[in-house]
């Protein structure tokens, strides 16, 4: 036979051609946890990270938050430098934080700064999800500090944007401590007479909610964000019955009052903006 179906998987239209596609498709687009559809990797830049099908809000890094958040070339970071170190000596520690600063090309889990929203001089503080789950270490505690007292000193908002897996067990009762500086800064800032606005995303949970996390004057949260201090199946193993559903989930949170509006992220800035001058005081960065 002079023409027949060619044999080499490179010619042709072969199985091996689906599966060129299906990975092709895979690496291009991604799959929405709520909805299940695929998402063009296009599509969610176009979006803010946010499924056009159901609203699901996928993750965002730092840096892109600030950018979507902060007026252009307004941002000035603080603290830049400050490393976590292996304080207790726990194993395998070192590793981890090298893994996370490769992974997130941060230095830590949160970044902090000065910068201008919708015209208004803000401080800001954003948490990094692809650095150990944004979980709470000494630095961490120590930058967020840090950054209340300047805008108590400058008469500053603070607006956060949290995500965080909570304390950082590898650094035991340091990481605990945390919640109490945190929390006590937060009250100084306050006391001056400045607004606290936390957006809440996803996931925010331990020892970030048990301590600044619902420690603001206004509290927002994006769509289905998982906001709690112990997680669900923890609760449902402890107290042996099912849960209701989307518990602990935004939604859920703000029927109950531990929220006080769900903001979709691209409506975020001009929200943000609306309630800064609303409280807006004389400040200058």
């Amino acid at each position: 036979m002079i023409f027949k179906r060619p044999t080499n998987p490179l010619e042709g239209h072969t199985k091996l051609d689906k599966a060129i596609l299906k990975e092709s498709i895979e690496e291009l687009s991604s799959t929405c946890p709520r909805c299940k559809k695929n998402v063009l990797s296009g599509e969610l830049a176009e979006t803010l990270n946010v499924c056009p099908y159901c609203r699901y809000h996928f993750r965002m890094n730092a840096r892109q938050r600030l950018d979507m958040i902060c007026d252009s070339d307004t941002f000035c970071e603080t603290d830049k430098d400050l490393i976590a170190s292996n304080l207790i000596d726990f194993p395998g520690y070192d590793k981890k934080l090298q893994h996370a600063k490769l992974e997130s090309a941060e230095k830590d889990a949160v970044i902090c700064g000065t910068c201008k929203i919708g015209g208004v001089a803000t401080a800001v503080f954003v948490m990094e999800p692809y650095f150990m789950m944004g979980s709470m270490g000494s630095v961490v505690g120590e930058k967020i500090t840090r950054l209340f007292e300047l805008a108590a000193q400058k008469s500053l908002p603070v607006v956060a944007f949290t995500v965080s897996g909570g304390a950082r067990m590898q650094e035991g009762i340091i990481s605990l401590m945390q919640m109490a500086k945190t929390s006590g800064a937060v009250k100084r800032h306050s006391d001056a007479g400045n607004l606290y606005v936390c957006v809440l995303t996803d996931p925010t949970t331990g020892g970030t909610t048990a301590s600044f996390g619902m420690e603001a004057d206004v509290i927002l949260a994006e769509p289905f964000a998982l906001i709690c201090f112990a997680g669900p199946r923890v609760i449902e193993q402890t107290i042996r019955r099912k849960l209701p559903d989307n518990f602990q989930r935004a939604e859920f949170l703000m029927k109950t009052g531990f929220v006080d509006e769900i903001v979709d992220r691209k409506n975020q800035k001009e929200y943000l903006t609306q309630i800064l001058k609303l409280h807006r005081k004389e400040a200058a960065i």
